[in-house]
C-alpha cells in the first residue's frame, strides 16, 4: 500500500471511529426517548457501536505513516490508563472543586455560591476539633509506626533464630481490611480486655476504652500501628540490608557497640528510607477512615466549645459524614478541597525537610 492510500485508509478509520462513537454516546444520553424507529433499534447495541468506534479510531490513528511512529504507539497503549485515571480521578476531583462553590445537593445545582460552604464549615466547632483530632493521631501514629517498624526491622535483620517467621508473622496484619480489623478490635476492646481486666481486678482497664471521650482516639491509634507497622518494617528491611557488611564490621572492630553502629552508621545510611516511610505513614496517617468507621464510627460524644459534637471523628470521617448523614455534599466537597490543599502542603514540607536533612547526614 503506497503512502497515499495509507494515508486516505487511516484518516477514513480514523473519521468513521470518531462519529460512530459519538453517535453512540449520543444515543446513551437520549435512549430514553428513543421509543420507535431505527435509532431505537440501535439502543441495545450502543456499547458496541462505542467499542467499534473506539478500535476504528485507534486503528485509524495506528495505521498513519509518519515517522513517528514508535511515539503514536506509546501514547496508544497509555490511552487506556490515561483515560481511567481521568475517568476515577482527575474528572471528579475539578468537577468536586466546581461543586464546593455550588449548592449541589447531590442530584441537582441551583445556584453558584461562591465561598460560602468555605465559611460555614471553619465556624463549625466539630470541624475544628476533627482537624485537631487528625493532627494529634498523624503525629503519634506516625512516630509510633516509625519507631516501632524501625525496631522490628532491625530485629529481624539480625542474627535470632526464625526472623523469616517473625518477618512473615509482623506483616500479616498489614493484609487484613481495615473495617474487617476494625470490628475485630472493636470486640477487642469493648470485651476481651475488660473481661481480664475484671478478673485481674485492674479497675484501669475495667472500663472499655472506647467508652472514654478523651482517650478513645489512643484506641485507633494502637490499631493502626498495629496493622500499618509491619508495612513500614518491610521497607526499612531491605535498607537496612543495602548497608554494607564491611562497613558495619569495621565499626565493630573499633569499639562501636550495638546503640552506636545503628545511630552513627546504620541510621545515616538509609536515611532516604526515612523520607518515604515517614511520607506514607504521614499521608495515611491524616486520611484514616476505614478503622476511625469500624472502630468508633465517630464516638462516644463529649462537649466542645458549648456543642456535643463526636470525639474521634477524623477529618476523612467527617467528610463522608456531612456527605451521607447529613445530606450537605456541597459542604462536603468544600471540606474535602481543603482536605487536599492540606494534605498537599503537609506531605510537600515533609518531604523537603526529610530531603534536606539526608543531606546533612
Amino acid at each position: 500500500m503506497n503512502y497515499i492510500k495509507r494515508k486516505t485508509v487511516s484518516i477514513l478509520l480514523t473519521v468513521v471511529g470518531i462519529i460512530v462513537t459519538i453517535f453512540a454516546l449520543w444515543i446513551s444520553l437520549q435512549y430514553r426517548t428513543l421509543t420507535s424507529g431505527f435509532l431505537a433499534s440501535l439502543v441495545s447495541i450502543r456499547g458496541v457501536l462505542i467499542l467499534a468506534g473506539i478500535v476504528f479510531t485507534i486503528l485509524g490513528v495506528y495505521f498513519y505513516p509518519t515517522k513517528k511512529h514508535r511515539t503514536i504507539i506509546n501514547i496508544l497503549f497509555l490511552l487506556p490508563s490515561v483515560l481511567a485515571f481521568s475517568m476515577t480521578v482527575l474528572i471528579p476531583f475539578i468537577l468536586g472543586v466546581f461543586y464546593s462553590f455550588t449548592d449541589w445537593n447531590g442530584i441537582t445545582l441551583n445556584n453558584f455560591i461562591g465561598f460560602e460552604n468555605y465559611k460555614d464549615f471553619f465556624k463549625s466547632p466539630e470541624y475544628i476539633h476533627s482537624f485537631m483530632a487528625t493532627l494529634i493521631f498523624t503525629i503519634l501514629n506516625m512516630l509510633l509506626v516509625n519507631i516501632i517498624a524501625l525496631g522490628l526491622s532491625l530485629l529481624v535483620t539480625s542474627k535470632i533464630k526464625g526472623r523469616n517467621i517473625y518477618r512473615a508473622g509482623f506483616f500479616i496484619p498489614n493484609l487484613i481490611g481495615g473495617i474487617v480489623l476494625g470490628y475485630i478490635w472493636q470486640f477487642i476492646f469493648n470485651y476481651v480486655v475488660t473481661n481480664i481486666a475484671v478478673t485481674l481486678n485492674i479497675k484501669a482497664l475495667s472500663q472499655s476504652l472506647l467508652s472514654l471521650p478523651n482517650q478513645a482516639i489512643f484506641a485507633i491509634i494502637i490499631v493502626s500501628t498495629w496493622q500499618y507497622a509491619g508495612y513500614i518494617m518491610m521497607i526499612y528491611v531491605t535498607a537496612i540490608q543495602g548497608v554494607p557488611t564491611s562497613v558495619v564490621e569495621a565499626a565493630k572492630m573499633d569499639g562501636a557497640n550495638g546503640l552506636k553502629r545503628i545511630t552513627k552508621i546504620v541510621v545515616p545510611l538509609i536515611a532516604n528510607s526515612f523520607t518515604i516511610c515517614i511520607f506514607l505513614t504521614l499521608v495515611n496517617s491524616f486520611k484514616q477512615f476505614d478503622l476511625n468507621y469500624a472502630i468508633t464510627n465517630g464516638g462516644p460524644s463529649k462537649l466542645f466549645m458549648g456543642k456535643a459534637i463526636y470525639s474521634t471523628e477524623l477529618l476523612a470521617l467527617n467528610i463522608y459524614k456531612t456527605a451521607f448523614t447529613r445530606n450537605n455534599m456541597a459542604i462536603a466537597q468544600a471540606k474535602a478541597v481543603v482536605f487536599f490543599i492540606l494534605l498537599a502542603i503537609v506531605s510537600l514540607l515533609q518531604v523537603y525537610f526529610s530531603k534536606k536533612k539526608e543531606v546533612e547526614m
